[in-house]
C-alpha cells in the first residue's frame, strides 16, 4: 500500500497549505554545488477549481496510463478503463492485484501483476486479458513502471539488477540484461530512442542514486549518471528525463543528448511513492506533502502547485489532459 493520508491531515490550514519556495540548480552546471531560490512563490491553487471533472473511484484507484483516446488505472483486483467525459469507468477487467506504472502500445496495455509476479496484457479494444507472461518483479511491492518502446516491452524483473525485454509478438522474455542492483522503474525516451532506468539504492541508502540508459539495438548499459538521493519514478519528454528522488525531494534532470544533470529542481517533497509526468508542456511532479506541482522545461522552476494534499497517487499526460489520482479518497482529477 503507498504512503497512507493519515500524516497528511495536519498540514491543512484556511488559505491552504504554505510551502517553501523552490528552488533551482542553473541549467548551465552538471553538479549540484548549491540550491538558488526562485524569485516567486507560486500561489496554492484548489485542484477542484481546475479540473475540468472529477471522478470517484471506489477501492484503491492508483497508477495511470493513456493517450488521446484512453486512460487506464490501477484499481484493487481490476484495470480500468476511463474517459474524460463519462463519471465512472467505461470498461473493467478483473486481475488480482496490478501494480506499479503501466505501458501502453497501440493495441495493448501491459501491466504487472504484484500477486503472480508476471506482467499481463490487456487488449485495448476487447478489454480482456490476452496474454500473462510469467516475468519476476523486481519490486514486489508494486512501486514499478514498466515501459514500451523500439518494439519491445521492458520490465525490471530481479532486485539483483535485470531489466527483461519481452517481445510483443510472441509475449516472450527475449533478452535480459544486466543493471545495477536495486533498480526498479524504467521509461522509454523516443528522442534519444533509449531506456532509461532509475537505480534507487539498498534500503536506507543516502547517497547519489544513478539513471541508466539502454541501447536497445545492443540491449547494454552505455551511460551511468549520478542523480539525486533514491530515485524511483522517472519521466522523458519535453527536453529532458526527469527523476523524482525520493531521498529529498528533489527533481534531477539529464539531457540525453549530452548524459549530464542540467538541473536540480528543489519539489520539497521526500518521501516514499508519489509519481512524475512529462507533457503539455511542463513536467508534473505528483507527492504526498504536496498532491501536484508543475516544472516550466524552459525555466526549470515550479510554476504551479495544487491542493489540498491528499495522500499518494499518481499523475499521467494523456493528450491535452492531465490525469491525476488520490487513491486515499478514492479521487481522479482530469486537467485540461
Amino acid at each position: 500500500m503507498r504512503t497512507s493520508l493519515a500524516l497528511i491531515l495536519a498540514l491543512l490550514v484556511v488559505g491552504g497549505p504554505k510551502f517553501a519556495p523552490p528552488y533551482v540548480l542553473p541549467a548551465q552546471q552538471t553538479t549540484a554545488l548549491r540550491a538558488i531560490p526562485s524569485t516567486t512563490e507560486p500561489l496554492v491553487t484548489q485542484i477542484t477549481d481546475r479540473a475540468s471533472a472529477t471522478l470517484t473511484l471506489p477501492g484503491s484507484a492508483d497508477f495511470l496510463i493513456g493517450d488521446a483516446k484512453e486512460v487506464w488505472i490501477t484499481n484493487r483486483g481490476r484495470m480500468e478503463k476511463l474517459a474524460h467525459d463519462k463519471p465512472a469507468p467505461v470498461a473493467t477487467v478483473p486481475m488480482p492485484r496490478p501494480c506499479g506504472v503501466p505501458a501502453m502500445t497501440d493495441d495493448s496495455v501491459w501491466v504487472a501483476n504484484c500477486s503472480d509476479q508476471s506482467l499481463y496484457r490487456i487488449d485495448r479494444k476487447t478489454a480482456t486479458v490476452a496474454a500473462t507472461i510469467s516475468t519476476g518483479l523486481a519490486d514486489r511491492s508494486g512501486e514499478l513502471s514498466v515501459a514500451a518502446g523500439s518494439g519491445a516491452i521492458w520490465l525490471l524483473t530481479d532486485a539483483a539488477g535485470v531489466l527483461s525485454r519481452i517481445d510483443p509478438t510472441t509475449n516472450t522474455v527475449v533478452a535480459k540484461i544486466e543493471v545495477a542492483p536495486n533498480s526498479y522503474a524504467a521509461a522509454f525516451d523516443v528522442s534519444s530512442k533509449s531506456v532509461w532506468v532509475t537505480t534507487t539504492g539498498a534500503r536506507g541508502a543516502t547517497g547519489p542514486g544513478s539513471l541508466q540508459r539502454i541501447d536497445p539495438a545492443t540491449n547494454k548499459v552505455v551511460a551511468t549518471i549520478s542523480v539525486g538521493p533514491r530515485p524511483r519514478f522517472l519521466a522523458a519528454g519535453e527536453g529532458g528525463i526527469w527523476t523524482l528522488n525520493q531521498g529529498d525531494g528533489t527533481v534531477s534532470r539529464v539531457d540525453p543528448k549530452t548524459n549530464q544533470v542540467v538541473a536540480t529542481i528543489d519539489a520539497g517533497v521526500p518521501g516514499g511513492g508519489g509519481d512524475i509526468a512529462a507533457g503539455n508542456g511542463r513536467v508534473w511532479v505528483r507527492a504526498t506533502k504536496t498532491l501536484l506541482q508543475a516544472i516550466d522545461p524552459q525555466t526549470n522552476r515550479i510554476v504551479a502547485i495544487f491542493g489540498p494534499p491528499a495522500g499518494s497517487g499518481a499523475v499521467r499526460v494523456a493528450g491535452d489532459f492531465v490525469w491525476v489520482s488520490a487513491h486515499d479518497i478514492q479521487k481522479v482529477w482530469v486537467l485540461r
